[in-house]
């Protein structure tokens, strides 16, 4: 007969999902070791083990729960508005995301080539599928575009992936500012007279 799940199973899990992400972004898939995940979670290696089957299972699930928050805040805000709208929205649900899960995102932008080619190929499929998300938005605002609009979408992830290791949300530009300043770039670029107004914490 299989062993009935704790009550608290899923809070645990996610705990130590969270706790990985934190030594994984600090010090590198490689350079940490179960044992070292287990003394972060305050907890024994067979009970890491208990709820993951290996570390590279980790890391896989570390990266797919960030990607699968991320899928559904872009089928989220592309529901209805206008493509612009639906553009804005979408860069301020995913600034909110990146702001509350920078270890996540470090992780999943750093450490992708360290998963088995199975779990790295869904990893992927999950990160096209956003991409095509954002670049089906880009050529309905501006169809002229053509096929510049996959590197146009590409320029645009530049914008904002890579915050995680220089914003702070406390700092003069608040979070949903900067979202909006990314829009603002990605259609108009520096002479958007917008961007003047972006300023405000």
């Amino acid at each position: 007969m299989a062993r009935p799940q704790s009550p608290d199973y899923d809070l645990r899990r996610d705990a130590i999902l969270a706790a990985a992400a934190r030594l994984y972004a600090r010090r590198g898939f490689r350079g940490a070791s179960i044992a070292d995940l287990a003394k972060a979670c305050k907890a024994s290696k067979s009970l890491i083990y208990h709820y993951f089957p290996s570390k590279e299972d980790i890391l896989h699930q570390v990266m797919t729960s960030h990607l699968d928050a991320l899928v559904a805040a872009a089928g989220e805000a592309t529901r209805s508005g206008s493509a612009e709208t639906r553009l804005r929205t979408l860069t301020l649900a995913f600034m909110r995301l990146y702001v509350g899960a920078q270890d996540s995102q470090k992780v999943l932008l750093n450490e992708l080539d360290n998963l088995p080619p199975g779990p790295r190929a869904e990893v992927i499929d999950k990160q096209r599928r956003i991409i095509a998300t954002v670049e089906a938005l880009v050529a309905e605002v501006r169809p002229e575009t053509g096929p510049l609009s996959l590197p146009l979408t590409m320029l645009f992830f530049g914008m904002i992936n890579w915050t995680h290791t220089w914003f702070r949300p406390e700092g003069r530009v608040a979070t949903d500012s900067l979202a909006d300043m990314a829009v603002d770039l990605m259609l108009e670029g520096l002479g958007s007279p917008a961007l003047g107004s972006r300023g405000e914490t």
